[in-house]
């Protein structure tokens, strides 16, 4: 048998909400996990988590520590919940962190600042790397028919757009905020639609909110991951928030977004325009389970050894 340092926490959890679910495996210096172990841990957790984190020290001059992320089907280039879930843990409880103002991370999409906020927010930002913009338009009523919606469903005042903030993220506004709860789209039907388009996610939004005090309702479809849809989002989020300060439609310096099916119990997402340039989205974390995970490494029964 094999053991890790295993937890499970719901990342970007509101009141009355139940956050997005990610694993976390603490490798301890100098222990090692092989590729195939990471996969299938993140494979035996399919339908309990989103992804798996698995976070390890860094490199000295380099970084503070450094993560990779697993979801059920592959290894994934950045995951945004999972950062918040990992790193607000991180701050919290490793007493190399606790008082740092900022630490940071190596992910597969470079170094990214880790800003704690527990002390004066009770929350972390992570910033997004930085976005690529894609031409891609993919066609208006296709994406609607994809997404089990109509054409009228579709905002025309605003474009779509492909942005890539740590995945490539096809972003999707809708003219009404029944529309963003009512999508329930065929899994096998937006996963094939999104593999012709190489895109890792959709992102559905309305600037219609259940609570005024919130800016933005919106929806994540991850079905390339081997689900369907991600209750709430760092890096889509993050893609979304430089796709409107591109088109001058989000001028201020922080933006709420309420994320999720549930019209009265949506999870929330927070993303700032730092002084220094860039985006961050900030979250906390809720820790559900504490303890080991353990990988038999025996061979099934009737298998060779």
């Amino acid at each position: 048998m094999k053991r890790y340092r295993f937890k499970k926490i719901d990342a970007f959890a509101a009141a009355g909400s139940s956050g997005n679910p990610a694993g976390y495996v603490r490798l301890s210096p100098g222990e090692e996990i092989p590729d195939a172990d990471m996969q299938r841990i993140a494979r035996e957790l399919k339908g309990f988590v989103s992804e798996v984190g698995f976070l390890r020290e860094g490199t000295p001059g380099e970084c503070d520590l450094s993560i990779r992320y697993f979801s059920c089907e592959r290894e994934v280039d950045f995951c945004g919940h999972a950062t918040i879930a990992v790193m607000d843990d991180v701050v919290r409880n490793d007493d190399r962190f606790r008082d740092r103002e900022s630490l940071l991370l190596r992910t597969n999409k470079g170094v990214v600042t880790v800003l704690n906020r527990t002390g004066e927010d009770g929350m972390v930002y992570i910033r997004a790397p930085e976005p690529e913009f894609s031409g891609a338009r993919p066609d208006a009523a296709e994406t609607a028919a994809a997404l089990g919606l109509g054409i009228r469903d579709i905002d025309p005042a605003i474009p779509p757009g492909v942005v890539n903030a740590g995945l490539e993220t096809l972003l999707v506004p809708l003219a009404s905020l029944d529309a963003c709860i009512r999508c329930s789209p065929d899994y096998m039907t937006l996963r094939a639609f999104a593999l012709a388009h190489s895109v890792d996610v959709v992102v559905i939004y309305t600037r219609e909110t259940a609570f005024p005090e919130n800016d933005l309702h919106a929806r994540v479809f991850a079905p390339t991951f081997g689900y369907l849809e991600d209750p709430a989002t760092g890096s889509g989020n993050a893609a979304l928030g430089n796709f409107l300060v591109r088109e001058n439609l989000w001028t201020s310096r922080t933006l709420v977004i309420e994320q999720g099916p549930d019209r009265e119990n949506p999870n929330i997402v927070r993303l700032l325009r730092p002084e220094d340039g860039g985006l961050m989205f900030g979250g906390r974390g809720q820790v559900r389970i504490d303890g080991d995970y353990v990988l038999s490494t025996e061979a099934p029964p009737g298998q060779p050894e």
